[in-house]
């Protein structure tokens, strides 16, 4: 009688964790036309096959609207938790809330959420990362370096973030900013920014641009008008790192946006589970260069 109770309990056991294992989780992605999110998106994809969650993927095309019809019908859909990576932290509200509304827990990757309840921020420490930048350009150029930025999308926490620490880095090694101006982290705006910016700034000696696919866009301008001059990109993608062995990009502030998808299905999954989880988790960030 014992072993059938145990046998029992066993079994009883085993179909609550099949049953928590089928609740789903809906993951929001600003654009999947940036090879940073495809990572951070397959990096979540992995970790919720390898623990047995279904994963909704939903592509918001860096539209705030597209954005909150994603969200809307992840909730139909039967989403448990959202984890969603904003396309603006300010337009992501109305969505944000959507979710509160309907009392599903909502977690941010990379990209914070200036108004809404949200559980947990993952992402990667963009100031200290926007300050490591600057401090590698110092390094290679020396103080009072003449220095073009290139900004992420006006609105986005990490152009913020990443923007106010690089501003730090500028004071501290007294760079002269000879322009800094949007390309909105994408690479062919990044190369018709840059290719303006140089008819007027011929004596630039540095670039640091917000997101790799901007500093990818700024070398191809820069290659054409036959400069050879110290680019800092932000993300590590695989473009960027090449880039970097191949000698083109002098430097790549690396996230690792793998991880970050992966910590937001396991804390997605720990609030499944009733657990308490962090409000804020740090990702690291690395210096590549040659």
């Amino acid at each position: 009688m014992k072993k059938l109770s145990t046998l029992a309990i066993s079994i009883g056991l085993a179909f609550g964790s099949i049953a928590s294992a089928q609740d789903t989780i809906a993951l929001a992605v600003s654009t999947l036309d940036n090879p940073f999110f495809v990572t951070l998106k397959e990096g979540a994809q992995s970790k919720a096959q390898e623990l047995g969650y279904q994963l909704i993927v939903l592509d918001s095309q860096n539209d705030p609207a597209k954005e909150l019809a994603n969200v809307e019908d992840s909730l139909v859909r039967g989403a448990k938790v959202l984890l969603i990576n904003p396309t603006d932290s300010d337009a992501v509200s109305s969505a944000v809330m959507t979710a509160n509304q309907k009392n599903v827990p909502v977690i941010t990757l990379d990209r914070g959420a200036n108004k809404g309840d949200v559980v947990s921020h993952i992402a990667s420490d963009n100031i200290a990362g926007g300050k490591m930048a600057g401090d590698f350009i110092a390094e290679k150029i020396g103080k009072n370096a003449k220095v073009i930025q290139l900004e992420g999308i006006a609105g986005t926490s990490a152009a913020r973030e990443r923007g106010e620490g690089f501003k730090q880095a500028v004071e501290s090694n007294e760079f002269e900013i000879l322009a800094s101006q949007p390309a909105d982290f994408d690479r062919t705006k990044g190369l018709n920014v840059m290719e303006n910016l140089l008819a007027g700034h011929h004596a630039v000696q540095a670039v640091f641009a917000q997101n790799d696919e901007m500093a990818l866009g700024a070398l191809r301008a820069l290659q054409a008008a036959g400069k050879n001059i110290v680019v800092v990109g932000f993300d590590g993608t695989d473009d960027a790192v090449k880039a970097v062995e191949n000698g083109k990009l002098a430097a790549t502030i690396a996230q690792q946006p793998e991880q970050i998808g992966a910590l937001g299905v396991e804390t997605a999954i720990s609030l499944l589970k009733g657990e308490t989880v962090e409000a804020q988790i740090p990702v690291p960030l690395k210096v590549i260069s040659q």
